[in-house]
């Protein structure tokens, strides 16, 4: 009865274990591409964010901004 059953469910498990196989790759290549597009984003943000500061760094440095007007002074 015991060999039985285990020659019955063998095919299942196969299958399973073939869908499964599959599945893990779908996922690597999904997660593989996930990844890409994080790492792409964060290095545009990370560009944006320098070219930001540099434009204020620059605005601070050649002193635009600064002045006197209205009811406050300052640079």
């Amino acid at each position: 009865m015991l060999a039985c059953a285990a020659c019955c469910a063998l095919p299942v498990l196969i299958g399973a274990g073939l869908l499964t196989g599959a599945g893990a790759a779908l996922a690597e290549q999904t997660l593989l591409a996930v990844a890409g597009l994080l790492i792409a984003a964060a290095a545009g943000m990370w560009w944006l964010h320098r070219r930001r500061t540099s434009r204020t760094a620059a605005g601070a440095a050649t002193g635009a901004g600064c002045g006197c007007g209205g009811s406050s002074c300052g640079c």
